[in-house]
């Protein structure tokens, strides 16, 4: 796919959410590059830790990889997304407001993703104006091995609640990627499903075929 500033991209939507636990910056680009390869269509850089500089640079190469074939979006960090020329920022409940964020990068510059975890909160971060949402934890997940997953309950009723395309994150693999899909989610943002696997392009494929196949099941094109 072809990615432009504030354009979601068309469901179903894999998301690689990056974590330093799985490489240094040379070997987490080459996972992102074969990852997108698979069908990942949005790559996330997390990474809470790292100075800002060492940041900078891995977004830069993150950006390189990802550049006319995915979306690129930076965890929090406005400045870098800025600075790398990045498709948008995903910001958590207690980042910085989507007003703000968007009052910071101009109208239209940026997606402005909002990491919500109730529907209190995805209602909320609709009526700030984000364009899109991240909503977990789903499933149990070694990410966050001490939150309770909600599990699709909540998914369901954010569909209920918004307009807003989301994503599903937290323990979504290949086995229940459907069941995301059958509750009204654009697609998962995952982590481990795909950098923890030996083949990155594989495990995209698998994933976006599982979603690919619920959708064709329920006939859902939202």
């Amino acid at each position: 796919m072809t990615a432009r500033s504030n354009a979601f991209p068309a469901r179903p939507v894999l998301c690689l959410v990056t974590d330093p636990a799985y490489g240094g910056p040379d070997a987490l680009a080459a996972k992102v590059a074969a990852a997108v390869e698979g069908g990942v269509a949005m790559v996330q850089l997390r990474d809470k830790d790292m100075p800002a500089g060492r940041l900078y640079e891995l977004a830069l190469k993150l950006r390189r990889a990802t550049a006319g074939r995915a979306a690129f979006v930076v965890n929090d960090r406005l400045d870098i997304a800025l600075a790398c020329g990045a498709d948008g920022v995903q910001l958590g409940e207690e980042a910085l407001p989507v007003d703000a964020a968007r009052k910071v990068a101009g109208a239209g510059r940026l997606l402005i993703g909002r990491s919500v975890h109730s529907v209190e909160g995805a209602a909320a971060a609709q009526r700030e104006g984000a364009d899109f949402l991240v909503v977990g934890t789903i499933f149990p997940t070694g990410s966050h091995p001490d939150a309770p997953p909600a599990g699709l309950s909540l998914l369901a009723g954010v569909r209920e609640a918004v307009r807003l395309p989301f994503l599903a994150i937290g323990g979504v693999d290949a086995g229940n990627a459907g069941q995301v899909m059958a509750r009204g989610a654009a697609g998962a943002a995952v982590i481990s499903a795909i950098l923890a696997q030996p083949d990155p392009r594989a495990a995209a494929q698998a994933l976006m075929q599982a979603m690919a196949a619920a959708l064709r099941s329920t006939g859902s094109v939202r």
